[in-house]
């Protein structure tokens, strides 16, 4: 005959249980923030090589031009406009204009990146990311210029 003192306790207590979901829940309270700053690092580092792309294609349109814009003063249309390339765009890549005066556009060109407001880019410290014809990497955001453009 078997008494309750001889049967071998199997399984988790609830106790157990609520511990182990409790180390579940601090690792992933620390982990999720490091994975979304990660993605952020990635979609930047995305647009920013799309920015380069663009800066060598508008270089290839000058050697051939002489010029930035088009004949009628029109910038030439960009080959993609978001980033990533492959859909699911978290940057749109346009010309910014801002501050280049008419007379001066056929010989300068400012690109930008600007976050799509719905997404993990949303609360992007560095917010807009700028290129230049004469190299300047910008930024609108809080964060340094240096952070944003990791050389």
């Amino acid at each position: 005959m078997t008494t309750s003192r001889n049967i071998l306790s199997r399984g988790f207590s609830l106790i157990e249980l609520m511990i182990v979901v409790a180390i579940v829940a601090i690792l992933a309270s620390v982990a999720y923030p490091a994975y979304q700053d990660h993605m952020r690092k990635t979609r930047r580092a995305d647009a920013q090589t799309g920015l380069l792309e663009l800066a060598q294609f508008l270089e290839r349109f000058y050697t051939t031009n002489g010029r930035y814009t088009n004949a009628d003063g029109t910038r030439p249309a960009l080959p993609f406009t978001a980033s990533p390339k492959d859909g699911g765009g978290v940057y749109t890549l346009q010309f910014n204009e801002t501050g280049i005066a008419a007379a001066e556009r056929p010989g300068r060109y400012v690109l930008e990146a600007v976050p799509i407001a719905a997404g993990v880019m949303n609360n992007d410290p560095c917010g807009t990311l700028r290129l230049s014809s004469t190299g300047a990497k910008t930024r609108t955001g809080a964060l340094a210029a240096d952070l944003c453009w990791r050389r």
